[in-house]
C-alpha cells in the first residue's frame, strides 16, 4: 500500500484542496487524484527527513508569536505604504544575520516565518556558516533583526526541532 500511497495524507489533502478550488465533476476527481498521486510519489522519492516535534508547548508558542507578529507587520507596512504616499522616505535594505540553527525543517520553518511576514524577504542561506541574507523593507536597526530573529524565532525553532 504505502508503495502506491507514500503519502496518504498528503494525497488526501492534495486531492481536497484541488476539489475546493475547482467545481465538484468526474473529471476533476480523476485529475486532481492524478496530480495528488505524482505529487504523493515525489515526495516519496525525496525521503525527507521524519520531523520530531521535540517541545509541543515551545510550537504553540511560536504559533501565537508568530501570528502576533505577521498581524503586527501587516499594520507597519500599511503605515509605509501611506508614509510612501505622503511623501516620506522609507530605507530598505539588506541585512546579514549570523543563524544558529542547523536542522533542515527548523530553516524551512524559519524561511516560512519570514517569507509570511510582510517587509521581509529571505534572500539567501549559507549552511556552511550559517549566514542569511534579509532583505527589509524599512530597515532602521540591523541590531535590532539579529535579536528579532535570534531571540523570538531561532530560540523557539531549537527548542521545537533540535
Amino acid at each position: 500500500m504505502s508503495r502506491y500511497f507514500p503519502h496518504p495524507l498528503m494525497f488526501v489533502a492534495l486531492l481536497l484542496m484541488w476539489l475546493a478550488l475547482t467545481r465538484f465533476s468526474l473529471g476533476h476527481l480523476v485529475l486532481g487524484s492524478a496530480i495528488a498521486m505524482g505529487a504523493s510519489w515525489v515526495v516519496g522519492l525525496l525521503r525527507p527527513k521524519r520531523v520530531r516535534i521535540r517541545s509541543w508547548r515551545a510550537l504553540i508558542v511560536l504559533f501565537f508569536t508568530v501570528g502576533y507578529d505577521i498581524i503586527r507587520s501587516n499594520i507597519q507596512v500599511a503605515v509605509i505604504i501611506v508614509r510612501d504616499l505622503l511623501g516620506h522616505k522609507r530605507s530598505p535594505g539588506f541585512i546579514l544575520l549570523k543563524l544558529r540553527l542547523r536542522d533542515r525543517n527548523a530553516l524551512a520553518t524559519l524561511a516560512m516565518i519570514i517569507t509570511a511576514t510582510p517587509g521581509t524577504a529571505w534572500i539567501e542561506h549559507d549552511p556552511e556558516d550559517g549566514r542569511l541574507l534579509l532583505h527589509i523593507l524599512d530597515l532602521r536597526e540591523e541590531q535590532d533583526w539579529q535579536v528579532l530573529i535570534g531571540d523570538r524565532y531561532e530560540l523557539l525553532l531549537m527548542e521545537i526541532f533540535e
